[in-house]
């Protein structure tokens, strides 16, 4: 199973009130981190889906730092709306912060912004093994490696 886009600890350190608002148990009043938990690997896998219209599952675990902290709030917005809807404490707010977290995940995928991807030329992008430098390469490039032209203008006219 792919990692978490967002971990326990830092959702902790991000939303300390929240986390214990939301997440405290019907009958002990402690921060039930098991569900927690739970909600951040479901926003993750969520996530996934909707990013591998652009991105592979080995693209995703390879992301720059700053792709990775992006990704990991809005792994915490969706997950802090999934920690209170498993508690029935939901919000207009987390929905409204969860919807505008997948609106701009659906925006990534559908191009109109990028993720880094380590080890690749562009983002989002793996350029096939040619004779082009990867690193010449801008993001939204194209890579053309095609076999030399058999049928060319000097070939015609020495025949």
């Amino acid at each position: 199973m792919p990692a978490a886009f967002a971990t326990l600890e830092l959702l902790a350190q991000r939303y300390p009130s929240e986390l214990v608002l939301l997440a405290a148990d019907e009958t002990t009043g402690l921060r039930d981190d098991a569900r927690v938990s739970a909600a951040l690997a479901d926003a993750s896998a969520e996530m996934r889906g909707i990013l591998q219209a652009r991105y592979t599952p080995d693209d995703l675990d390879r992301v720059d730092a700053t792709s990775a902290e992006i990704l990991a709030v809005y792994a915490m917005d969706i997950a802090l709306y999934r920690v209170a809807l498993s508690f029935a404490r939901s919000s207009e707010r987390l929905k409204e912060t969860r919807d505008n977290a997948i609106k701009r995940l659906e925006a990534i995928a559908a191009g109109k912004g990028g993720l880094t991807i380590l080890g690749s030329g562009a983002a989002g992008m793996t350029p096939p093994a040619s004779s082009v430098d990867v690193g010449e390469i801008g993001p939204n490039g194209v890579v053309i490696d095609a076999p030399e032209r058999i049928f060319t203008r000097d070939r015609f006219r020495r025949s």
